[in-house]
């Protein structure tokens, strides 16, 4: 016994050594990635590692222009428990002979980046000849971004979030099966578990179709990435007309499913993961909405202020409790491929983003962590050209496509004035008055590489100074 409480006083002194060690000479910072519908988050992860490695092409970085990066390098994750993100076959599969995108990551997973950095500030001045560079690390967290939509259910009852769902469900397409199977039940029927499992596989399929056709809100994620909760009663429930049920009815079912939810499916993910972290960029296909019409725009930026609302400061109990004064610190949202418009159009499309935060953070009611919009492109997939076609000069991106042909395209003149696109969509307009915006499945580019510059890219500089700058100066 003596020898067994000798033990755990060791271990319990080794880990308030490790704390206050890492507190005070190694301290990490905790960046969450996560996406909108397909907007290219491992993509974006592996080219930010692989370019903070290779610095050559971050000079927007502070630290890389004052030099004050000493070493950069991949080390063991902290958390045992969580899978490793990939960084190596993703970035072999982007730059191999025959460069492909990855697959993207259906769970959470981590990475942790140290840097070696030059002392600064009084230390630097006074004692850094003692001791020597300082660490810093940055563990980079991936997780779907279907789970963090799942946050802003957790202030919402099952008859608001039904009444919500089944609100937008007939402007979508993808939507009618369900309608249609919910018009013709009696939420008052008893509950019958055969009828709640049909009404819950109705209901996904409706997910995973709004998900593939570039929807935002697509909630509860899980059923998109049931993982080993895939047929069990957590995730076998969907919407139903109402605000109560009598007791034994299937709505009372759904409705206790629905809390269960919230409380072994979300706030665990809380606890674990989103509580930890320090900074977050948001990645969100902004080009692919405007594409697909008004309603999707709507929907993107009714999905971002449901974001900014996980993200707000004593938003409900339920966050204020478990963040226990923590807070994230910074809040990225990224437009992401921007290489497939001429550059003469990104400042339109980075006015469009930050005009959809504005709106975000006003419907969201948000006062709390700085946040910043951006256009961005993680790796380029295209070059630009200027053609003359009768005689006037026509801005053009060119590349190859998934299925091998070369194409050079214009994907459409964005407003100056991002009130032009917002309003219509906030106004319910089926379709753009004046205007038709294309996008195009480019595949990644053959890449020559050269040491120490890292994957082409558009602003990612921009977004790590935004991210991660303050710590490495």
């Amino acid at each position: 016994m003596i020898t067994s409480l000798a033990g755990r006083v060791a271990q319990s002194i080794e880990a308030v050594g490790d704390t206050v060690s890492e507190a005070f000479f190694e301290p990490v910072l905790r960046l969450g990635v996560t996406g909108l519908s397909r907007a290219g988050k491992t993509v974006f992860i592996t080219a930010l590692v692989h370019n903070l490695l290779e610095p050559g092409r971050m000079q927007r970085m502070r630290a890389v222009q004052a030099g004050t990066i000493r070493g950069v390098y991949l080390q063991p994750q902290p958390d045992m428990t969580l899978p490793r993100f990939d960084y190596e076959s993703h970035l072999a599969a982007l730059t191999g002979d025959a460069p492909r995108w990855p697959e993207g990551t259906r769970a959470v997973s981590e990475l942790r980046l140290s840097f070696r950095l030059a002392p600064s500030g009084l230390l630097g001045g006074v004692t850094g000849g003692l001791l020597g560079p300082r660490k810093l690390h940055l563990d980079i967290v991936d997780y779907p971004g279907e789970w963090l939509l799942d946050l802003g259910l957790m202030g919402k009852t099952y008859a608001r979030w039904s009444s919500e769902v089944l609100e937008r469900l007939p402007r979508r397409p993808e939507g009618a099966a369900y309608v249609a199977r919910a018009a013709e039940t009696d939420p008052d029927q008893r509950f019958d578990e055969a009828v709640a499992q049909e009404l819950a596989t109705v209901f996904t399929a409706y997910l995973t179709a709004a998900r593939a056709a570039g929807w935002s809100d697509c909630t509860p994620g899980r059923f998109l990435l049931p993982g080993d909760l895939a047929g069990s009663p957590v995730l076998t429930f969907a919407p139903l007309r109402g605000e109560a049920g009598k007791r034994g009815s299937l709505w009372r079912e759904m409705e206790r499913r629905f809390e269960a939810y919230k409380a072994r499916v979300i706030r665990p993910f809380f606890e674990t993961h989103f509580a930890r972290i320090d900074r977050q960029v948001v990645l969100v296909d902004v080009l692919e909405a405007v594409h697909r019409g008004p309603a999707a725009l709507e929907d993107q930026r009714r999905a971002m202020a449901e974001v900014l609302g996980a993200f707000r400061p004593g938003a409900n109990g339920f966050f204020s409790a478990l963040l226990r004064g923590r807070r994230v610190e910074k809040i990225l949202f990224a437009a992401t491929k921007a290489d497939h418009l001429h550059h003469s159009q990104h400042p339109q499309l980075t006015a469009l983003t930050e005009a959809m935060l504005r709106e975000a953070r006003d419907r969201a009611r948000f006062s709390g962590a700085e946040t910043a919009a951006l256009s961005i492109a993680a790796l380029r997939s295209t070059v630009e050209e200027t053609r003359q076609v009768g005689g006037e000069a026509i801005d053009l991106v060119r590349g190859r496509l998934l299925d091998g042909r070369q194409v050079a395209v214009n994907a459409g003149t964005l407003p100056q004035d991002p009130a032009r696109l917002l309003a219509p969509a906030r106004q319910g307009a089926e379709r753009w008055l004046q205007g038709d915006y294309g996008v195009m499945q480019f595949a990644p580019p053959a890449l020559s590489r050269t040491p120490g510059q890292g994957l082409l890219h558009i602003r990612l500089d921009t977004a790590a100074e935004f991210l991660i700058g303050d710590k490495l100066t």
